[in-house]
């Protein structure tokens, strides 16, 4: 194994427990965003929606 290599390494490893430290840091809320985030569709959902409302598509609550 070269050097370069063991020291990108080293870096991935110390991304990773920065990763998990601001992970661990996060509250429910923050948690819940996240996970919507990661999930493509309720992503997709989401980001729609808030273009249709900036479209003014959007449906008031009392016609729902």
């Amino acid at each position: 194994m070269t050097i370069s290599k063991m020291n990108r390494e080293i870096s991935d490893l110390v991304n990773l427990e920065r990763l998990a430290h601001i992970l661990k840091s996060l509250n429910n809320e923050e948690l819940e965003t996240l996970e919507l985030l990661l999930d493509n569709e309720a992503a997709q959902v989401i980001f729609s929606s808030v273009k249709e409302l900036k479209e003014g598509k959007g449906v008031p609550i009392e016609q729902w």
